[in-house]
């Protein structure tokens, strides 16, 4: 990269969910197509773009903030650009114009392709456009990807489920999946350019393949993946606890290059508050389901999602949410304190809890889930793993960084080994959020194999967990 370039530049900012990943990497693809440069800084960008995300109750402070920020750039280069696009801007684009006005694109999840046209059109004046049905689909579009040996993969858009804390369907509408045909191109495509690695995206991958085929497809695409040559991982997020069925696991537990990674949001440990949620699946469904993974799966890491604090919930209800994160015994969980969204079911429910209960509540659970993180990788110590290598440690440059298939993070010395490459790594000590290793037999797992070209601009043929 750099930032002294006569050509054109961009800059952009993502938050939020693996999906919006996945869209910043078509944006930019789009750009760079157009003969835009990247550069590392808004300062130096001809066009700054923020990829947003309205899930958290902060989303929109954090935009107007970073707005905040590039008005100053903006009114001393009336040339550069600003554009806003995701989540967001789908659900606020009349007061994104009111609060920003010198904000120059907005679009919004369904126009990802229209940001050059809407960019070209901002030159006459400011050019919003946020459509309610997808006009391309994501992954039809160029793309600019982070690694050459890791890629993201959207095999759907949309959700059609109802959970009343939820604004996705609102901002992402209904599901619509991508043709297996069509994936399969698509990741045949990335093996040859050297990827080893895909994650596939959908707001529930479960049901992937049901608004084509009349039923879930997603097991069959995973056998399907199992059979392309050179893919060594497939990994996928997220799941929803009511579709996940015996076919997927068996899938899981069969398909060598299917990760032994699982997470399974439960959002709460009380029924009750599930059905005000409307989950659509009970406390005792949910464990079944562990249960059943469990059962293929020994070695299976399992992480998931906890809101704590939804409307109503009783000191039982959080009670029963702790005594099934600690006989589930996670790996991980992402929690969160419930906060009200606009255009949700739950912003209107009765009995909404104060901040300071919600706040005890919270460092109980977190407390309670790092105990059982430590011990669950405490349990690995000893034990040799094959390790995909991301890179240089950022707490040590001495040392390198990679996941196991279990998406453990683990630090180990570094060989001179590249991103992509695979090690075989023994644990020596174990904590909260990561291993620490050592290099086993000379380190190599198997074979390196080089990208052929540089696989960040190209033409392919997604979350917020739930």
């Amino acid at each position: 990269m750099t930032e002294s370039t006569s050509a054109p530049t961009y800059f952009i900012r993502t938050f939020g969910c693996q999906m919006n990943e996945h869209d910043s990497e078509r944006m930019a693809g789009m750009l760079e197509a157009e003969g835009y440069e990247r550069v590392d800084s808004a300062e130096a960008a001809t066009v700054v773009v923020f990829n947003t995300c309205c899930i958290r109750e902060n989303a929109d402070n954090r935009l107007y903030g970073n707005l905040g920020h590039i008005k100053p750039l903006r009114d001393a280069d009336p040339d550069k650009r600003i554009v806003v696009g995701g989540c967001l801007a789908q659900k606020d684009k009349d007061l994104i114009q009111r609060r920003a006005p010198y904000v120059d694109v907005v679009l919004g999840t369904h126009n990802l392709a229209s940001l050059p046209r809407l960019l070209a059109e901002s030159k006459k004046g400011p050019s919003f456009e946020i459509l309610e049905q997808t006009e391309v689909f994501p992954s039809a579009l160029p793309s600019r990807r982070e690694s050459w040996w890791h890629a993201w993969v959207s095999i759907s858009i949309g959700c059609n489920n109802s959970c009343t804390f939820c604004i996705v369907p609102a901002v992402r509408g209904v599901e619509v999946s991508r043709r297996m045909g069509d994936i399969i191109d698509e990741v045949q495509r990335l093996v040859s350019e050297g990827v080893v690695e895909v994650t596939l995206l959908g707001q529930n991958v479960n049901s992937y393949g049901r608004d084509l085929d009349g039923t879930p497809m997603f097991s069959r695409l995973l056998w399907a993946l199992d059979e392309v040559p050179g893919l060594e991982r497939v990994r996928f997020t997220s799941p929803h606890p009511k579709d996940f069925k015996q076919d997927t696991v068996d899938a899981m537990a069969g398909a060598g290059v299917v990760c032994e990674h699982i997470h399974l949001p439960v959002q709460s440990g009380s029924s009750d508050v599930l059905k005000r949620m409307k989950r659509a699946y009970t406390r005792d469904k949910y464990l079944q389901k562990i249960a059943m993974i469990r059962t293929a799966i020994p070695d299976v890491a399992i992480t998931t999602d906890i809101i704590v604090g939804f409307p109503g919930e009783t000191e039982k209800d959080f009670q029963e949410t702790l005594d099934l994160v600690e006989y589930v015994g996670y790996d991980a969980a992402y929690t969160f304190q419930y906060s009200p969204r606009p255009m949700t079911e739950a912003a209107d429910l009765p009995d909404q809890l104060p901040k300071e209960v919600v706040q005890e509540r919270f460092e109980r659970l977190v407390e309670l889930q790092d105990r059982i993180s430590i011990e669950r990788n405490l349990g690995m110590e000893g034990k040799t793993f094959s390790v995909i290598v991301e890179g240089v440690s950022r707490k040590d440059a001495g040392r390198l960084t990679g996941r196991t298939r279990t998406n453990k993070l683990i630090h180990f010395p570094d060989d001179g080994a590249t991103p992509g490459s695979f090690r075989k790594v023994r644990v020596l000590s174990a904590h909260r959020n990561h291993l620490d290793g050592e290099l086993m037999d000379g380190g190599v797992d198997r074979a390196h194999r080089s990208p052929m070209g540089l696989p960040l601009l190209a033409s392919s043929g997604p979350g917020c967990s739930c």
